[in-house]
């Protein structure tokens, strides 16, 4: 089926409604109005197939995902030091079931899946487009460019675009590959490097580098042509930071800062982590302090100034208030242990190892069905990194769309119409 057929078929199914929350991100809470609708969809078709959850294994699967993560943050509110933002938080994290539901029931074909795909690959090119018109010209539809970086719809006030784009990578080099063969990899490679580059998020450019690397790998499959198309991938990166490092002002910037690590010593480190260091340690003690269920979902900010050390950056400077310090730990495995404590986590390994099962007991066939998403996913819960809020509801929204995606994907019905509940 061609592109323009493809992308036609998902916005005009049930499919709109999912497409449509990756579309309203730049938009601050916008989304929401998309997960309300796919909540909706969701009532109506357990309304007239009670049954419907028995028929569905990813949508079981995702029941017990959703379980782990909630399970965490209900008990971190038992004596969170931030009551009314840990329940309130918590009491939104319900809508994550039925939107997950809403994407197990509405992917349940392989031409649905495909589409979808699509979809998401043409918001990303838009993105790029757009990306690449503020690096040439300084401006987007998101304004005038911040500074230090590119940041294109989203906007100078909202440092998304490189974290989003690389974790969304992997829909649009499946779909170039598709669409193109090896030489539309190669090209989308280059149109989605320079704009993460460009965004100046040191997360987002190893995110993109475990994305070419799992890439490579399946384009490969031996460990010889696998060293070559890495060698390959990393000449071509060295190129374009060497170009961006001598044409973009805001590039050269980010790069001073990340040389700071080359000098050696503590400060100079913390110094290029922009302060991930002294984040990260005050993480660590109020997880010592609350080892069983931390301080309280999205209560850091909160619990912050008591566990940091006198003269912390983050008091002194408006990182989220005046006095309030760092809004979260920038780490997953951090921020999970200092707000939801050690049975938290243990929660977490728990969903992360039901994953694990659910994939290694697939079907070849269905693994690769799920590859854009199954890689999307890793590379945004890769816990050597650092990483925006995955309790948050903008981050959390984000992940929770590539869960449900990823579950969808697993199970598709290959050649199968789906049942009546599906189509309702």
């Amino acid at each position: 089926m061609p592109f323009a057929s493809r992308l036609k078929a998902a916005l005009r199914s049930p499919l709109t409604p999912l497409w449509a929350v990756l579309a309203l991100l730049p938009f601050g809470r916008s989304a929401e109005a998309a997960v309300l609708v796919c909540m909706l969809g969701t009532l109506l078709l357990f309304v007239r197939h009670p049954r419907a959850l028995g028929e569905h294994a990813g949508a079981r699967l995702l029941l017990w995902l959703w379980g782990a993560y909630v399970a965490a943050a209900l008990l971190s509110t038992l004596d969170a030091v931030a009551p009314a933002k840990s329940w309130g938080a918590t009491a939104g994290f319900l809508r994550f079931a039925p939107f997950g539901l809403y994407a197990c029931y509405a992917v349940r074909r392989v031409a649905r899946l495909h589409a979808l795909y699509f979809a998401v690959a043409a918001l990303v090119a838009f993105w790029i487009a757009d990306a690449w018109a503020q690096a040439l010209t300084g401006w987007s539809l998101g304004g005038h460019a911040e500074a230090q970086r590119v940041s294109g719809i989203f906007g100078a006030g909202n440092l998304k675009l490189g974290q989003t784009l690389a974790v969304l990578a992997p829909f649009a080099l499946w779909a170039a590959r598709e669409r193109y063969g090896r030489v539309g990899l190669g090209l989308g490679f280059l149109l989605l490097l320079g704009p993460i580059l460009l965004s100046g998020s040191r997360a987002s450019w190893l995110s993109y580098a475990l994305v070419a690397v799992a890439f490579a790998w399946r384009e490969t499959r031996a460990p010889l042509r696998f060293a070559a198309w890495c060698g390959a991938a990393l000449a071509v990166g060295a190129l374009a930071v060497g170009v961006a490092w001598r044409e973009s002002p805001r590039f050269d910037a980010r790069m001073d800062r990340t040389l700071l690590l080359l000098q050696g010593g503590e400060d100079a480190a913390n110094a290029a982590l922009a302060g991930r260091l002294d984040i990260w340690r005050t993480a660590l003690r109020m997880s010592a302090a609350h080892p069983l269920n931390g301080v309280g979902v999205r209560g850091f900010r909160y619990a912050y100034p008591q566990y940091a050390p006198a003269g912390d950056h983050f008091l002194t400077a408006e990182a989220c208030g005046a006095g309030e310090g760092a809004c979260h730990a920038h780490q997953l495995v951090l921020e999970v242990l200092s707000e939801t404590g050690g049975v938290g986590l243990l929660l977490w390994l728990a969903g992360a190892w039901a994953a694990v099962v659910a994939w290694r007991r697939a079907t070849p066939v269905a693994r690769e069905r799920a590859w854009p998403a199954s890689v999307a996913l890793a590379v945004a819960v890769f816990p050597l990194n650092t990483h925006l809020a995955f309790y948050s509801a903008w981050w959390g929204l984000v992940f929770w769309w590539l869960l449900a995606v990823w579950c969808a994907a697993l199970y598709v019905l290959d050649g199968v119409a789906p049942a009546d509940g599906a189509r309702a």
